[in-house]
């Protein structure tokens, strides 16, 4: 089983999609989120390797379950968040970045998407780190603590569907958990779970 974990809620005052941008850092709420995340997943798992996009937020949800399995984080720079032209920008709202017809051609093309890292791109690395983590947890659980439109793009390709979708429609809450259950190398169900509870799919950042 390959568990795809959500990072918990940033400090974010400004409303800035945050995006690949180093700094910042799991809000309060996130940090509880982040130990939630490890007392779920800490006990009656059968974890063997916890590993983490390279971003602040990543590291910081995945502390609390490597302090309880007394494993290390490793880095995996496949696992970070989609690249996005409208990165360190308040995206919507007045005198957001959307009414600037200066950045409108960046979204001619939803279905790649024009304005950022390509969905096929996006799934294709994911899914290779997730072969590679079953591989190294070798019959037993292991974790990837990504970011929401990584992992809810993985679950897309895996489940057959169309990679472009609605942002607002997207089961992928805050600290979520979206476990890949195989049998060898056979992908057989894909259980999601919120033990954090839900949040807003379309929040800014991710």
């Amino acid at each position: 089983m390959v568990h795809l974990c959500r990072h918990g809620e940033v400090h974010n005052p400004d409303g800035v999609l945050y995006g690949r941008l180093p700094g910042f850092r799991l809000s309060e709420l996130g940090q509880s989120q982040a130990e939630t995340i490890g007392r779920t997943l800490g006990h009656g798992h059968d974890i063997k390797t916890v590993t983490a996009s390279p971003l602040q937020r990543a590291i910081e949800t995945a502390t609390p379950l490597s302090e309880t399995l007394g494993l290390p984080i490793s880095i995996n720079e496949e696992i970070i968040e989609a690249a996005n032209s409208f990165e360190g920008s308040v995206v919507a709202g007045r005198g957001g970045a959307l009414a600037d017809p200066k950045r409108w051609k960046s979204l001619v093309n939803p279905f790649k998407p024009s304005w950022g890292e390509p969905y096929l791109a996006i799934a294709h690395r994911m899914v290779g780190a997730v072969y590679t983590a079953l591989d190294g947890a070798r019959g037993h659980e292991a974790v990837l603590v990504s970011h929401q439109l990584p992992v809810y793009t993985t679950r897309r390709f895996l489940e057959g569907r169309r990679l472009w979708h609605d942002p607002r429609s997207r089961q992928c809450s805050l600290a979520s958990v979206t476990s890949l259950v195989f049998e060898g190398t056979t992908l057989r169900e894909i259980v999601y779970s919120e033990p954090a509870g839900a949040s807003d799919p379309s929040q800014t950042g991710a």
